[in-house]
C-alpha cells in the first residue's frame, strides 16, 4: 500500500520529493511500480478480444500486443509512476436517475475534459521528474495503448474491483488515473491487493447485466460504451434499461462501499458545470451540430457527437412518461441522421396518441430511405 502523499515530507529523497511535488500539483494520491504488465493481463485482454466483447472498439484490437505490455510499447521504460486525480464532487447518482425529465451524465463529464486538465498537471511532473533523474520520461492519458489499471495496482494504487474500474481505500472509485512511464529504476510501493470480498454489488445493480461474471465486462451491454462509443442504432432490449442516462453510466461505481473513503476534488476545474448536471432532455433534443459544439466545448461529451448525444436523448424521453416532450420528438423525425429519426420514433411510439403516430408512420414511411428507421416506424404505427 502506497503511503499516503500528505504524509512523507519533502526532501527524504527523490521518491518523498516526487509525492510532494504530485501532491503540490493537486494529484491526490500517487504510487510507484515496475512498468511491467503480469502475463495474466495479456491473457485477459486476449480473451475479451477474442469474445468480440469489445463490441465496436476496434481501437483496442489494433494494438494489441502494445497494449499488453509497456514494454512493447516503450522498450526503455523500467518504472511507471501512476497518479489519481478525484473528481468526486459528492452528487448522488442514483438520485438523479429519478430526475425523468433531465438527462443523466456520468459524473467524470460534467466538468472539464479529464485529459487536458489531467494531462497538464503529468506534463509539469514528468518534466520535474527527467531533470532530476536524467531519465526520459512519457506521459499517459487514457490516449495510447496503456493498460493503467494493471500497472496501477501493481504500483500500490488500487486495485480492479469486480466492476473492472480501480478502486482505492483512499478515493474509493471516483478518480481519474494518469501516467509517467520512465527509463529511471524507481524504489517502487508496496503492490495493493484485492479487497472486494463477497461483496457483488456493483454486478448486481448494472441496469443491462454487463458482467458476465466478476472481474469481467462485455462492453456490448454497457451503458457507457453504448452511449459513448456505439456508433450504431442501440439494440431495444437495453432502451428501456438506459432510463434518462445519456452519456455514460455511473451504477457500478456509486454502489461501491469504498466510496466512503472518497476525497471531494480539490481539482476546481474538474468541477461540475451547474447546466451539466440536470440538463432539461426537451432543450438538449433541439441541438444542432452548431449549438452541440458551443454547449459541451471543452468536455468530454464533445468527443460523442451531436448526432450520439440527441440518440440518448431521445431514449431518455422515450422512458420519461413525460407527453409534453412529444412536440420536441416530432420536430426530430425528419433529422439528416437515421440515428435521431430512429429513436424519435421509438420515442413517440412511447409516447404519443396512437392515432397520431399511425397517421405520421404514413406519411414518413414512403420517403424514408434507412431499413431501421422504416422498422422503428413499422413497428411504432400498428
Amino acid at each position: 500500500m502506497p503511503t499516503s502523499i500528505s504524509e512523507r515530507p519533502p526532501g527524504a529523497g527523490l521518491i518523498a520529493a516526487l509525492k510532494a511535488r504530485a501532491a503540490a500539483l493537486g494529484f491526490d494520491d500517487v504510487a510507484v511500480g515496475a512498468a511491467a504488465a503480469p502475463p495474466v493481463q495479456g491473457e485477459r485482454l486476449k480473451a475479451f478480444l477474442a469474445a468480440g466483447r469489445h463490441g465496436d472498439m476496434a481501437w483496442l484490437a489494433g494494438r494489441q500486443e502494445r497494449r499488453a505490455d509497456p514494454a512493447a510499447l516503450w522498450p526503455a521504460a523500467r518504472s511507471a509512476v501512476v497518479l489519481a486525480v478525484s473528481y468526486d464532487a459528492g452528487l448522488d447518482a442514483l438520485a438523479r436517475l429519478k430526475q425523468q425529465a433531465c438527462g443523466t451524465i456520468a459524473a467524470y463529464a460534467l466538468g472539464r475534459d479529464y485529459h487536458d486538465v489531467v494531462k497538464g498537471k503529468l506534463k509539469d511532473l514528468a518534466g520535474w521528474l527527467g531533470r532530476a533523474t536524467g531519465a526520459e520520461v512519457k506521459v499517459f492519458v487514457d490516449t495510447a495503448p496503456l493498460m493503467e489499471k494493471p500497472l496501477a495496482e501493481r504500483a500500490g494504487l488500487g486495485w480492479q474491483g469486480k466492476h473492472t474500474n480501480l478502486v482505492s481505500r483512499r478515493l474509493g472509485s471516483w478518480f481519474f488515473i494518469g501516467v509517467i512511464l520512465t527509463s529511471a529504476e524507481l524504489a517502487g510501493d508496496t503492490p495493493e491487493t484485492d479487497h472486494c470480498g463477497s461483496c457483488r454489488a456493483c454486478l448486481d445493480i448494472c441496469p443491462t447485466k454487463a458482467f458476465p461474471a466478476p472481474y469481467q465486462l462485455d462492453a456490448r451491454r454497457c451503458i457507457s460504451y453504448l452511449t459513448i462509443e456505439h456508433p450504431g442504432h442501440i439494440a431495444p432490449e437495453f432502451r428501456q434499461p438506459m432510463g434518462n442516462r445519456i452519456f455514460g453510466c455511473d451504477d457500478c461505481l456509486a454502489v461501491c462501499p469504498w466510496n466512503k473513503y472518497a476525497r471531494t476534488a480539490r481539482e476546481t476545474k474538474l468541477a461540475p458545470r451547474a447546466d451539466l448536471v440536470a440538463p432539461d432532455l426537451g432543450e438538449l433534443a433541439g441541438l444542432d451540430d452548431q449549438a452541440f459544439r458551443r454547449r459541451f466545448a471543452g468536455t468530454a461529451i464533445k468527443r460523442s457527437g451531436r448526432d450520439r448525444l440527441v440518440r440518448n436523448v431521445l431514449i431518455a424521453m422515450g422512458n420519461s412518461g413525460r407527453t409534453h416532450f412529444v412536440p420536441a420528438i416530432e420536430a426530430r423525425l425528419g433529422d439528416a441522421s437515421p440515428l435521431v429519426r430512429a429513436m424519435a420514433v421509438w420515442a413517440l411510439g412511447r409516447l404519443g396518441e396512437p392515432e397520431r403516430v399511425s397517421a405520421l408512420a404514413r406519411r414518413h414511411l414512403g420517403s424514408e430511405s434507412d431499413g431501421a428507421v422504416r422498422e422503428e416506424w413499422r413497428k411504432a404505427g400498428t
